[in-house]
């Protein structure tokens, strides 16, 4: 049927989102029934009318409200459902084309954005590397002065675990490589000609995974405000991306 067809043009033109279709059909005030005058018996009545007068005598004639009520005069004939069909998936290729169309230059300008946040979040990621050094010189610091205050009779397997800890929990360079990955990945993805609205909300929640580990790894506060904006700028792309097919 009609509806069938409709659901299946618009998932071949649309790939992703939700979409409410509505196709009206206005007609005239005529309607679509179309109306027809049978000319050769309209002919034959007069023909006929016209040999009853002369027989019967004048004034017996056929008015044109007795013509029109005679059987088979006024036809209706009913539309061609087909035709209606036709011409109603036309206007939806047409719609369909529009939106697409639209859904272009709306991406278009999506897509800048994104941009920029991406290189505002790298910019974040490079801020958090850059304080790496000083934040490691920092806690070396302070661990040896933690070892010099251990007792000579300590378990040296228990503080060997525990020194392993500590650097397990202050090392984030893993976190900030698989964020410039991803990032990488975003630049190849926009490039594609393909719908890359699913794969971009997939890669928002991989950002969005690092940058809460590093923000619960962070042992100073300026990688902690990095980590902050990383979650910001991060929550803002997503809700973008969620416009994107």
């Amino acid at each position: 049927g009609l509806e069938s067809l409709v659901r299946e043009r618009i998932a071949a033109a649309l790939s992703r989102g939700k979409v409410d279709c509505n196709l009206k059909l206005q007609t005239t005030g005529a309607g679509l029934t179309a109306i027809t005058l049978n000319h050769s018996l309209v002919a034959r009545l007069l023909e006929i009318a016209g040999e009853v007068e002369h027989m019967i005598g004048p004034g017996t004639g056929l008015k044109l409200g007795d013509v029109l009520r005679w059987p088979g005069v006024v036809n209706e004939v009913e539309p061609d459902l087909d035709d209606i069909r036709q011409a109603l998936l036309i206007c939806l290729d047409a719609a369909l084309a529009e939106l697409i169309a639209t859904r272009e230059r709306e991406g278009q300008r999506t897509a800048e954005l994104l941009q920029q946040r991406c290189e505002a979040i790298r910019a974040q990621v490079q801020r958090a590397r850059a304080r790496r050094p000083e934040v490691q010189a920092r806690w070396r610091d302070k661990l040896l002065s933690r070892l010099a205050d251990i007792p000579a009779e300590a378990d040296p397997g228990r503080l060997e675990q525990e020194l392993a800890l500590i650097a397990q929990r202050l090392d984030v360079d893993e976190e900030l490589d698989r964020l410039d990955a991803h990032l990488d990945e975003i630049q190849e993805v926009f490039a594609r000609p393909e719908p890359v609205g699913r794969r971009l909300d997939f890669l928002m929640q991989e950002l969005n995974r690092e940058a809460n580990t590093l923000s619960s790894k962070s042992a100073d506060t300026d990688t902690t405000r990095a980590a902050v904006e990383l979650k910001v700028l991060i929550e803002q792309m997503r809700e973008q991306v969620q416009n994107i097919e």
